[in-house]
């Protein structure tokens, strides 16, 4: 099989569960997709939401990788602008020595929270923090290369990715020599934005030609209805996400109503959102066909849905589904 599977997990909270509950189920559905031959798992950072439970990946990828013997684990990514390069080299440079050849370290820009949430997390609230990600990127950057002028010692190196969802992130990881994974189901008008990487990608000592990587929102069920009828707890809490309401993942039942209440198909909402649902071969053909679009060897599926027993179904229905070799294979 050509095209790559992998997971970012955002570690949903359904509605009458607990963050913890939320994060038990990301090192099951870790080990089970670990069995099933996926490539990666990525954990994603969101910071002050009811219905995303992991604010440090960090603090996830050893426990991840401590239940799973082949994936490679990794954040999807760190949002830079908040921590200091040194610390987040360090953090992920013990990982990396814990876990060797199966670290990956993807470094955002994006706040991933709200502006009220993203000044909390200073340490100096009085002004406005710098826009230096650039900086900080060559800085950490410097850390794992063991070229930085101050700090001595060895830093153990994970696989450094840059993760976007605009124009800007393409440009850095084309003029950087990164591999780079655009955010679809963020923004699903980015195949553009991978273009423009692989057009003027600059080799780099760690990377000689474009790796290229997408991040999809898929729910497979049995039949189509099946997996649209799932969609309902996503679609209602994004349409409340950007109302600036944050709730935990709601039931079936309780979106559909909340749904029908929109006045328009709820296929349609929220607008400006890419969703893949379907059965086994609808799944299959919408994540090839946004592969061919944004030119990508890889794709990571984001699956949110009320019940964590069909996630993991969702999982191994594409699994099967694309023929996915067994680990180690």
């Amino acid at each position: 099989m050509s095209l790559k599977l992998s997971v970012l997990d955002q570690s949903p909270i359904p509605e009458g569960s607990t963050a913890g509950d939320a994060l038990r189920n990301t090192l099951d559905l870790a080990a089970l997709t670990d069995r099933l031959g996926y490539v990666r798992y990525w954990l994603a950072e969101h910071h002050g939401a009811a219905s995303l439970a992991c604010a440090s990946p960090e603090v996830m990828i050893g426990p991840v990788a401590g239940v799973t013997r082949h994936i490679r684990v990794g954040s999807g990514g760190i949002m830079l602008p908040h921590y200091s390069p040194l610390k987040v080299a360090e953090s992920f440079s013990m990982l990396a020595g814990l876990y060797p050849g199966r670290i990956d370290l993807g470094i955002g820009r994006a706040a991933g929270t709200s502006p009220r949430v993203a000044k909390a997390l200073q340490r100096d609230q009085r002004l406005p923090p710098p826009d230096d990600f650039p900086q900080q990127l060559a800085e950490l950057r410097t850390y794992f290369a063991n070229e930085h002028p101050v700090v001595q010692g060895t830093f153990a190196c994970p696989d450094l990715w840059l993760l976007g969802s605009s124009a800007q992130s393409a440009e850095w990881a084309a003029e950087l020599g990164l591999p780079y994974t655009f955010a679809d189901f963020i923004n699903p008008e980015g195949a553009v934005y991978t273009a423009h990487y692989r057009r003027y990608f600059v080799p780099s000592a760690g990377l000689e030609k474009p790796r290229t990587a997408v991040a999809v929102s898929a729910i497979c069920a049995e039949t189509d209805e099946e997996a649209m009828r799932l969609s309902a707890s996503l679609r209602m809490l994004l349409l409340l996400l950007f109302r600036g309401r944050t709730v935990p993942l709601p039931p079936v039942e309780k979106a559909e109503a909340f749904l029908r209440d929109e006045g328009l198909p709820f296929p349609m909402l929220p607008v400006g959102r890419r969703f893949i649902t379907g059965s086994p071969k609808t799944v299959r053909a919408g994540i090839e066909s946004v592969a061919r679009e944004y030119g990508a060897e890889e794709v990571l599926i984001v699956t949110n849905v009320f019940e964590h027993a069909l996630r993991r179904r969702s999982y191994e229905l594409i699994a099967a589904e694309f023929g996915i070799p067994g680990p180690g294979v």
